[in-house]
């Protein structure tokens, strides 16, 4: 009986290697994709620079979220001012993470990834776009239209440089 129990013991322990070793080789990414550009500008690992993406929908402007009220989504960090905020974001993220995943919309439209700036923002038809510098953000507001449908050509291809 205890050769029995050394056999079957044996056999467990190789199984749980195993699925150990499979689990570890399935979680990295092949080497190609360490290349790829994440879908959402995150700097160190927080989108938005920390700020919470429901307030710029609910309060027009860009307040700061807390490290108690965050979520992650999409491989990065989202922090909310409240709970509230945060909830809603969960029920609904698409509905307000920002466009072009939070890379300067006026830099998408001609192809080229920057990241932008949560200070620098303009809603349009519901969908959050940041800019990164104040002359994107002029001529973001004069050629939305033009912009958006030039950012919507490049995304998301543009993540994917050749």
């Amino acid at each position: 009986m205890g050769h029995l129990k050394l056999i079957l013991w044996s056999r467990l322990l190789f199984l749980r290697l195993f699925v150990l070793v499979a689990a570890v080789l399935l979680s990295v990414p092949p080497r190609g994709a360490l290349a790829d550009s994440p879908l959402f500008a995150a700097r160190e690992g927080v989108a938005l620079g920390g700020y919470d993406t429901v307030a710029f929908f609910d309060v027009g402007e860009a307040v700061a979220g807390q490290a108690r009220y965050s979520v992650v989504w999409k491989g990065v960090i989202w922090r909310f001012a409240s709970q509230s905020n945060q909830i809603r974001f969960e029920m609904n993220p698409r509905a307000y993470a920002p466009m072009f995943g939070g890379y300067c919309a006026s830099a998408m439209a001609r192809g080229v990834l920057k990241a932008g700036d949560p200070q620098l923002w303009v809603i349009v038809d519901g969908r959050l776009f940041l800019l990164n510098n104040e002359g994107a953000l002029t001529r973001w507001r004069a050629q939305a239209a033009q912009l958006i449908a030039e950012a919507d050509a490049h995304w998301p291809a543009a993540l994917h440089p050749e």
